[in-house]
């Protein structure tokens, strides 16, 4: 079993920044845990944002978010984060952290791929 609680949601600007994080408890190693952030407006499916991998680290994002989030892990903390830049209005959402261990890289951008959700943290970016 995996808890995950995520912080660091809020109000900003349009062009403000925030970063979230999102701390795992597991006995297991969390280096073998494939970690991802998603996110949902009301009444819209769950979609996916960012997803750094358990083997080699190596990142993947939405189009919608390249190059000004980043996604990024600390395995001695069991924490990954969401580091956000350049914030739209579109970027409006509930912020879930995911978790599932050594998640095939060709699905790992899929909502079904992960048993374990944080509780979601709202971003809210006004313009």
């Amino acid at each position: 079993q995996v808890q995950l609680v995520e912080s660091g949601g809020g109000l900003v600007q349009a062009g403000g920044s925030l970063r979230l994080s999102c701390t795992a408890s597991t006995g297991r190693i969390f280096s073998s845990y494939t970690m991802a952030w998603f996110r949902q407006a009301p009444g819209k499916e769950r979609e996916f944002v960012a997803v750094i991998r358990w083997i080699g680290t190596s990142t993947d994002y939405a189009d919608s978010v390249k190059g000004r989030f980043t996604i990024s892990r600390d395995n001695a903390k069991k924490t990954v984060y969401l580091q956000m830049n350049s914030l739209k209005p579109e970027d409006t959402d509930v912020y879930y952290c995911a978790a599932d261990r050594m998640v095939d890289r060709m699905v790992d951008g899929k909502v079904d791929e992960y048993h374990y959700w944080g509780q979601g943290t709202q971003v809210t970016v006004s313009s």
